[in-house]
């Protein structure tokens, strides 16, 4: 197989001209920025997915805009789609629903979760060798058993869509290809419902089987008759030369799945599970503070009560914490995981498309070994047909001569005899002339037979009884199987070119793909991080100032008459013993307050 060309697809986009460059090359770190400072107020509150290295297209990027949306999406990087609200609603429907509010600049859109759902799977198709980005999982049937007709009511899950839908959105939105879809631009405009989206073009131009569809336009109906005749391969189906970088991009996302939903998505669910009992814990000490409070008097009720108001403030920030955990780190860990799967898939289909080459270059090499072995068949069939043809001439010439021979060596008694049987062969002649209607017998005639060479007339026979039998002519047959064998090794070769490009097509534009969601992969770690950090920074900061403000009130606390008097760094040096009242020496020397003289003396 002949090395592919790396046609980079994104070579039109400006903002992407480093992006084409193998895995390898891709820049793991970038020097801290003023966006992601922590003193920034913007870079707290930004969404995902991270500015990074993809920044948005550019108003000068893009001069022809198909809609009022593609300018809208193309006016600058500061440019956000938001799911300003979820509303519940029954509209065309028996029972009620959620619809999400999308607002780009000034237009708003309506969708449920199933119209997000078919808007990707449609982008999914239109554009095979690009990486869709993720939109939330289902409620799992376990939610519905538990909550049953609550489950599409859960606030926490419903915040938790409003979040993931609008990343999901914004991906796209940024993307340097997919923003330039139409099919995106109307799914953004509220004026077009998504139903008559979909039952017009270019949706309704995809085939049922993306396989058999160009991989950079699957809508064209020109294509459909020239990828009919590829191959649909399995995606388990092995290569006889694969290609390196796939099998490394291969083996890289496996590793990277298995480790966001194993130890990564565990040690996650442990941390919140403990930073959730330890909010609770905290949340309870409160209540038995404030109340314990309330029993007592003075400085020591002001302090316990300062106390309690601490562990609040606690609970209120690990809760906060919580929630920013669940939204900067747990969601994007958990998006990431469903981008390995679809990784996956997009490499699946790339094999398939590999397959579909080579399984190509297996049928036409197939085909050409079929017509050398009908072409030889031909061949050989033509010497049988020219040898039969001499040795039909020799019999003709030996038996013009023979007539000849017997008429120059006749005798007189012998002429009554030739007359008679001339009389005899003129009575069959006339009578086989008759019935003009009957076809004439395809064998050879009787006298002929006995003059032809030996083993002929059988060759003849069992020629004629297997034609009757199979009512086939075999050199018709073979003729027409060189016509068609020869149609079929056009076709294919036609199919191999088609599917060179597509592989071509598919490696490259995967591969310039790849390597745009590596950067972009590693810009999210990197806010994901910085955005947990920041929290536990926060969360210290709050509760480091409710715990010195209790601390403070503590202090405040007259010492108890029963709280032993500080001892002396260094002794008495004189010798002198403790003349306070109640004073009582110990074993060793040292002084201690006689409990009864103390309350006597109070």
């Amino acid at each position: 197989m002949d090395t592919f060309e790396d046609e980079n697809p994104f070579d039109d986009a400006s903002n992407l001209h480093s992006e084409a460059s193998s895995t390898s090359g891709v820049v793991l770190y970038e020097p801290p920025s003023n966006q992601l400072s922590p003193s920034s107020p913007r870079s707290q509150s930004r969404p995902f997915p991270s500015p990074g290295t993809h920044r948005a297209p550019q108003a000068g990027d893009k001069t022809d805009f198909c809609c009022a949306t593609d300018r809208v999406l193309h006016s600058g990087e500061d440019m956000e789609v938001l799911i300003t609200d979820a509303q519940k609603t029954s509209v065309n429907s028996s029972s009620p629903y959620i619809v999400y509010v999308i607002r780009t600049g000034n237009a708003e859109a309506r969708h449920r979760y199933s119209e997000f759902e078919s808007f990707r799977q449609s982008m999914a198709r239109l554009y095979p060798t690009l990486i869709i980005p993720p939109i939330p999982s289902k409620n799992t049937i376990g939610d519905y058993a538990v909550k049953q007709a609550k489950a599409k009511e859960d606030a926490a899950m419903i915040a938790r869509r409003k979040r993931m839908l609008q990343t999901f959105l914004n991906r796209i939105a940024r993307h340097p290809i997919l923003s330039n879809e139409h099919v995106f631009h109307r799914f953004l405009d509220g004026e077009v419902s998504w139903t008559e989206v979909l039952n017009s073009p270019p949706i309704t131009l995809l085939p049922k089987n993306i396989l058999k569809a160009p991989s950079h336009n699957p809508t064209d109906q020109n294509a459909s008759s020239a990828y009919s005749v590829l191959p649909n391969p399995s995606a388990a189906h092995p290569l006889r030369n694969p290609d390196q970088r796939f099998l490394d991009s291969e083996a890289f996302t496996h590793k990277f799945a298995n480790h966001l939903s194993g130890p990564m998505e565990k040690v996650t669910r442990r941390v919140i599970k403990r930073w959730t009992d330890y909010a609770q814990d905290h949340a309870d000490l409160g209540a038995a503070l404030n109340g314990f409070s309330l029993n007592e008097t003075g400085a020591l009720s002001a302090a316990i009560e300062k106390t309690g108001q601490a562990a609040d403030a606690t609970y209120m920030s690990t809760t906060k914490l919580l929630q920013e955990l669940e939204q900067n780190w747990a969601e994007p860990s958990h998006e990431y995981s469903q981008f390995a799967s679809i990784i996956k898939k997009l490499l699946a289909y790339r094999h398939q498309k590999h397959v579909q080459y080579e399984m190509t270059q297996d049928a036409l090499a197939n085909k050409r070994e079929s017509l050398d072995e009908l072409e030889k068949s031909e061949r050989e069939a033509k010497r049988l047909e020219e040898a039969l043809g001499r040795g039909r001439s020799t019999a003709q010439s030996d038996q013009q001569i023979q007539p000849q021979t017997a008429s120059t060596h006749s005798s007189p008694e012998n002429v009554g005899e030739e007359e008679e049987n001339n009389e005899t062969n003129e009575g069959h002649a006339q009578a086989n002339s008759w019935p003009a209607a009957l076809p004439p017998h395809p064998g050879p005639s009787p006298t002929r037979r006995r003059s032809r060479a030996p083993g002929m007339g059988l060759l003849n026979a069992l020629s004629y009884t297997l034609h009757g039998m199979m009512d086939v002519d075999p050199e018709s047959a073979r003729r027409n199987g060189i016509t068609k064998t020869r149609e079929n090794i056009s076709q294919l070769e036609d199919a191999l070119h088609l599917s060179t490009q597509d592989l071509k097509y598919s490696s490259s534009t995967i591969q310039a793909d790849l390597d745009r969601f590596q950067r972009q992969k590693v810009a999210d770690l990197r806010e994901m991080a910085i955005n947990m950090a920041r929290s536990h920074r926060e969360w210290c900061k709050k509760n480091l100032e409710a715990w010195e403000d209790a601390k403070k009130e503590i202090d405040t606390i007259p010492d108890h008459p029963n709280r032993m008097p500080p001892t002396p760094a260094s002794g008495n040096a004189s010798g002198s013993h403790d003349t306070t009242p109640g004073a009582v020496a110990g074993p060793s020397g040292t002084n201690r307050r006689d409990s009864v003289a103390t309350i006597n003396g109070r």
